[in-house]
């Protein structure tokens, strides 16, 4: 029986390859569709991790993640600098660092903080050191600069018409080890050469003065009111410029008269430190998130465009199956003098039933398999090009839910290969002769 469905194969190359070729693109969708959206999961959830607690001005949690954990450039309101040095010495704190965004450098984002934050994202430098003068800089993993090399910083980026900073000129210091996060490809560089860059000093809060301190992330105006403002609202774009001194130490004690900051990263000691800490910045002026929270939220909205593309998936797969129905009754139709001559030769009807049922779901499991293969392919490749973009890296992995799609699918062939086994078990020598 092998050796004559084998032959009929090779007959019919061309029909069962076509058959093959249609069953494997449509499970490819499906298969890319749940890889990828599980890849985003799994690359996001792991960048998240690496930050305990991202304290910001009031304002959209999820942008506030975005912009200070995934790196998306997007102007965020300020909160008063003193924060960062209340937080500094909170005895709950292990660490807190300041981040601060707008310039780039070749589509590679220049954010300011401090040496505490180089040294605790990942765990060492692979090779240099950390920075310790206001023109030196450090570098992610992903970055494509040497050490050594010069940084010129723009204001914004090329896209939009940005500009170049004069006043300061980074040279790179060291380069920090693979995080698989948008941090890979930052240029971290001292937060202090970036307020000095911009013209926003650090400054000495007095009770009497009735000003604070006001700063744009993402913009080089600086103004000063009663009230921290929204950065980039009513602003001219490019406003004061400073002066840096690319040899000056650094000075990282000056926590306490800092200008506005937009984010602040945050290690608590203990898990309850964390919550206490959430709970106490969540008021006032300031919101504190869990990074892994907000993610759930854009899962649930993830999901629901996973839903929709499964749906598309299934769509095309109910599509592919109906066709291979018809392509198969018709096939079964033009072999009926070949079916008819098999049970004239002794043919019992078990083994043409038997015989029709293998040849197909043979060629329809093979497409499945092929399916699987094309869309692991189709992931990986869609998982690169967004790693190389944003940095995060995204694995492409199969779990048990993959094995139990593989088996509904198997289970669906055996049931659609039954159909044109069952029209050649029901027709009669005499009738399939006289055809």
């Amino acid at each position: 029986m092998i050796r004559f469905i084998l032959s009929d194969l090779r007959r019919l190359w061309a029909g069962s390859l076509v058959v093959v070729l249609l069953v494997a693109l449509a499970t490819a969708l499906g298969v890319c569709v749940v890889l990828q959206e599980r890849a985003l999961r799994l690359g996001s959830a792991r960048a998240a991790d690496k930050f305990d607690l991202v304290i910001g001005a009031g304002g959209s949690e999820t942008q506030l993640v975005l912009s200070s954990v995934f790196l998306q450039p997007s102007p965020l309101p300020l909160m008063p600098g003193e924060v960062l040095g209340k937080l500094a010495a909170d005895p709950r704190v292990d660490w807190a660092a300041p981040i601060g965004f707008g310039d780039s450098f070749s589509g590679y984002p220049i954010i300011g903080t401090t040496t505490t934050l180089t040294q605790n994202l990942s765990g060492g430098l692979a090779e240099g050191k950390i920075f310790a003068r206001e023109g030196e800089a450090v570098i992610g993993a992903a970055v494509k600069l040497s050490l050594g090399g010069e940084i010129k910083p723009m204001h914004g980026s090329l896209e939009e018409g940005g500009e170049t900073h004069t006043e300061l000129v980074y040279h790179i210091a060291g380069r920090l080890r693979p995080t698989g996060t948008a941090w890979d490809r930052a240029i971290l560089v001292p937060i202090q050469a970036v307020w000095h860059i911009h013209g926003m000093e650090a400054e000495e809060h007095e009770e009497d003065s009735g000003h604070e301190h006001e700063a744009a992330s993402g913009t080089d105006s600086v103004e000063h009111g009663h009230e921290h403002e929204k950065a980039g609202a009513d602003h001219d774009g490019h406003g004061h410029h400073g002066k840096a001194d690319p040899d000056a130490a650094l000075d990282e004690t000056l926590t306490a008269g800092a200008p506005g900051l937009p984010a602040i990263l945050v290690k608590p000691k203990t898990i309850a430190d964390a919550y206490k800490l959430r709970q106490e910045y969540r008021s006032g002026n300031t919101v504190a998130v869990f990074p892994g929270e907000v993610l759930t939220n854009l899962y649930a909205t993830l999901g629901d465009a996973k839903q929709i593309l499964v749906a598309v998936a299934s769509g095309a797969q109910a599509l592919v199956a109906a066709s291979l129905v018809l392509v198969t009754v018709i096939h079964i139709g033009q072999r009926r003098r070949q079916i008819g001559a098999l049970r004239a030769f002794g043919a019992p009807r078990g083994a043409i039933f038997g015989i029709v049922w293998m040849e197909f779901f043979f060629l329809v499991a093979v497409g499945i398999a092929l399916g699987f293969a094309l869309g692991y392919a189709a992931a990986l490749i869609l998982s690169g090009m967004f790693s190389q973009t944003s940095g995060v890296a995204m694995p492409v992995v199969f779990t048990r839910e993959d094995v139990g799609l593989a088996a509904v699918l198997l289970a669906f062939a055996a049931i659609l290969a039954a159909l044109p086994a069952v029209l050649a078990y029901r027709q009669s020598p005499a009738q399939a002769l006289r055809a």
